[in-house]
């Protein structure tokens, strides 16, 4: 049996004071503590916010959700990356991974993605060696 994935949920405020849930994963060590996993990912999908919640609509957060277990099946499979965090109000939901390659990576989310609808994402990629935006993501929502 796999064991199950340990993560956090915690809700924050957006610069504006709109709420924007954070979803965190704890069990990362083993990434890292790897040297190649330096690059951190951020793929971003910008929606229509209802306008009771600041979050995503039912149909919208269901290919979401979607997205994120498929993602993680592909990853869960070959370890090339680690989701880390999911940001989701404020009319955007973020994924952010740390990955060893770019090209890999994006092999892997095609390979993800492939049964899903053509989905309105940005993907922006820089090194974070320090995994500088994972340790700021623990510190926004009090998490030790």
């Amino acid at each position: 049996m796999a064991k199950e994935t340990d993560w956090w949920t915690s809700p924050t405020e957006s610069e504006d004071g709109r709420l924007i849930m954070v979803t965190g994963r704890r069990d990362i060590d083993k990434f890292r503590n790897n040297p190649r996993f330096t690059i951190r990912v951020d793929i971003s999908w910008t929606y229509d916010e209802s306008p009771a919640a600041a979050m995503p609509s039912v149909a919208d957060s269901e290919i979401m959700e979607q997205a994120t277990e498929s993602i993680n099946a592909v990853l869960d499979k070959d370890p090339v990356a680690v989701m880390t965090g999911i940001y989701t109000g404020a009319g955007r939901r973020d994924w952010v991974f740390y990955t060893l390659s770019t090209n890999i990576f994006n092999k892997k989310l095609n390979e993800a993605l492939a049964d899903l609808p053509l989905l309105p994402l940005q993907i922006y990629a820089e090194n974070d060696p320090e995994w500088a935006e994972y340790e700021e993501m623990r510190e926004i929502s009090e998490i030790n």
